[in-house]
């Protein structure tokens, strides 16, 4: 079946491996993803929740269509994955200190345009493994790559929508959630080809500062809020002296 320039459907074994392959490949690479928009969306209201979600995970695919035509050649350019490796720190950071329950109990809840912004942000920054494992499973077939994509949507959904509810009774998911983030941004920065072409890390280097990066997270994100709160304290006793 032949739709032009979207492709061709032709049920022989290298079109259907492709499909087997890319349902593979979203199933695993889902996860990340997923962390991202359920620890965006967790200071929304319960009932903006899942459009968020919806709204958040369909934007950032709609946008990685756009991307996957050019990513390969993008990721060769140097400074690219430092940058955004810093960018998913700063994000993974920033997601743990508001999603921690003493932190978001008596602060305001995020509007659902900048959880989409933070989403669609992180998404697009992280998704590159999965772009490049997509369109190399699809053969240069425009349906599969499309397919590939698409179907990414639906098992982001679900597992945002799960992991947002089990953070919600189970914290500790919050602090494992900002230690895949931190892992992520270690990973693209430690192997960005300007950092690899200057320090050549093995993958025992590789693997600590991802390492580094994880616990990294959570450690500054715990000793900013300290931070934070022992300022604010000082504040109140500076108003009751007054």
């Amino acid at each position: 079946m032949d739709f032009g320039s979207l492709g061709s459907i032709a049920f022989d074994l290298n079109f259907i491996s492709g499909i087997f392959s890319i349902i593979i490949i979203d199933l695993v690479l889902a996860g990340d993803n997923a962390v991202v928009i359920a620890m965006a969306v967790r200071s929304l209201p319960q009932d903006q929740r899942k459009k968020g979600i919806i709204f958040g995970s369909g934007a950032a695919v709609l946008l990685r269509v756009v991307l996957t035509f050019f990513v390969s050649q993008l990721l060769q350019i140097n400074y690219i994955k430092l940058v955004g490796g810093i960018l998913i720190t700063w994000i993974a950071l920033k997601l743990f200190m508001e999603g921690m329950p003493e932190e978001s109990s008596g602060k305001e809840a995020n509007t659902m345009w900048q959880a989409m912004k933070t989403i669609i942000i992180a998404d697009i920054t992280m998704a590159t493994d999965n772009m490049l494992a997509v369109a190399g499973a699809s053969h240069g077939n425009l349906f599969l790559l499309l397919f590939g994509l698409g179907l990414s949507i639906p098992f982001i959904v679900f597992t945002s929508n799960l992991l947002s509810m089990l953070m919600d009774k189970y914290p500790i998911i919050i602090y494992i959630g900002a230690a895949i983030l931190g892992k992520v941004g270690g990973e693209m920065i430690i192997t960005d080809p300007v950092v690899m072409n200057m320090l050549n890390p093995g993958k025992v280097v590789q693997y600590s500062v991802e390492i580094a990066f994880a616990i990294g997270v959570i450690a500054v994100g715990k000793l900013w809020m300290k931070w934070k709160s022992s300022r604010e304290e000082k504040k109140e006793h500076v108003h009751e002296d007054a």
